[in-house]
């Protein structure tokens, strides 16, 4: 971070709550590192979270993304930056309205105490991630590159990682009172925060409470956005959905269906693949991503369907109908993704192929856009061990 980037920042530390202050005084900040180098100049920017200026709090909040936790990356410093947020996010300033720093924070402004807890979200989706790979393989895309071996992590890197795990349970405990805030983005981005939060392996004691305070929230009286984002965090805790799976609005009945328990596994899968017969319509219920998805919500919703699904027949009309619509599906989230759970073990040529597996060969074969090397889609076909052109997957057929 260059001196012309800091020229704004001030250090403004009047009003800090105690724990936010012993924190400033007792972390040595020289020792830790950020995206760009050592991690002096950050007291000065988590001061200015509460400044007067709008335009510095901006500043400050940039500071956050770009060095704090650069491209969703963990520092030796995020913890205990992360501590701070926490320690200030009842600060009075915290009703002040903001507005995005970069161009592409779109979107209406929104309270500090909002944007706060949204950065605190992200810290714990990234202090989960390789936690569970059975969640992660859910919740991110099914890319042939996910599942090469990673380098191995420095030291640093390690110890960025389980302080950010280590400080979970003080981090909820901040999060928490914000669940049942009256401003609803507040309370939105609270539950964004509380969801990865409350997944870790060390808090599912916490579980009940946090459920019972969100099934208050699903009373007529609250939105489809609300109600859904509810429903999805009782499914990723583990929580009983099953009566959401028959609610009146579709929205909360995919939501409720993302995670379903074994039992409920038939209803919640037809409640997927109903969905994606319209993704259109299904795209529309959250134009802006519930906090922790990323992109249209029918890839969230394929995703999850391709993962309830206990063979690939179970969902073959509706892959295949995805496939076969010409320019209208994604390739690494749609296509790619179907292509392997088509194939999971990888194409067999002493085995032939079954009737899935033809009929959705035959749609990548008529759909011209979908093969022939465009996009990431070679690497898909290559690691369903398939012929990596149109007229090699064809000769198949």
């Amino acid at each position: 971070m260059t001196d012309g980037e800091n020229a704004h920042i001030t250090r403004s530390p009047s009003g800090l709550p105690t724990a936010a202050r012993a924190l400033l005084s007792e972390t040595d900040w020289s020792s830790l590192q950020h995206a760009y180098g050592p991690a002096e100049d950050i007291p000065v920017a988590l001061c200015s979270l509460v400044h007067e200026d709008p335009e510095v709090r901006s500043e400050a909040l940039a500071v956050l993304d770009m060095a704090v936790l650069h491209q969703g990356s963990l520092y030796t410093v995020t913890a205990p930056a992360a501590l701070f947020v926490a320690a200030v996010l009842d600060h009075p300033m915290g009703l002040a309205e903001h507005e995005g720093h970069f161009p592409w924070d779109g979107g209406p402004p929104r309270s500090l105490r909002a944007a706060l807890l949204r950065w605190l979200g992200l810290v714990a989706e990234s202090a989960a991630y390789g936690e569970d790979p059975a969640r992660d393989r859910r919740d991110w895309d099914w890319a042939p590159w996910h599942d090469t071996p990673r380098r191995e992590r420095d030291p640093d890197e390690l110890a960025a990682l389980h302080a950010c795990r280590n400080i979970r349970p003080a981090l909820y405990d901040a999060v928490e009172p914000f669940l049942g805030s009256p401003d609803p983005h507040v309370r939105e981005a609270a539950l964004g925060a509380a969801v990865p939060l409350l997944s870790a392996p060390g808090l599912t004691d916490r579980v009940p409470r946090a459920a019972a305070l969100l099934r208050d929230r699903l009373g007529p009286e609250a939105g489809r956005r609300e109600r859904a984002g509810v429903a999805r965090a009782l499914g990723a805790w583990g929580m009983d959905t099953s009566d959401l799976l028959a609610d009146s609005d579709p929205a909360v009945r995919v939501c409720a269906a993302l995670r379903p328990a074994p039992a409920d596994r038939p209803r919640a899968l037809a409640v997927l693949l109903d969905a994606l017969r319209d993704p259109r319509t299904t795209d529309s219920w959250f134009p802006e991503p519930l906090p922790g998805l990323d992109g249209w919500f029918r890839f969230t919703v394929l995703c999850s369907a391709l993962a309830v699904a206990e063979s690939f027949e179970e969902v073959a009309t509706v892959a295949v109908a995805i496939v076969a619509a010409r320019g209208a599906s994604v390739v690494d989230h749609e296509r790619g993704p179907i292509l392997l759970r088509a194939f999971p073990a990888g194409y067999d040529p002493t085995h032939p192929l079954t009737s899935a597996q033809r009929d959705l060969l035959r749609a990548f074969v008529d759909t011209d856009e979908s093969t022939g090397g465009i996009g990431r889609n070679a690497l898909w076909f290559q690691a369903a061990g398939l012929p990596e052109d149109r007229d090699g997957v064809a000769a198949l057929l």
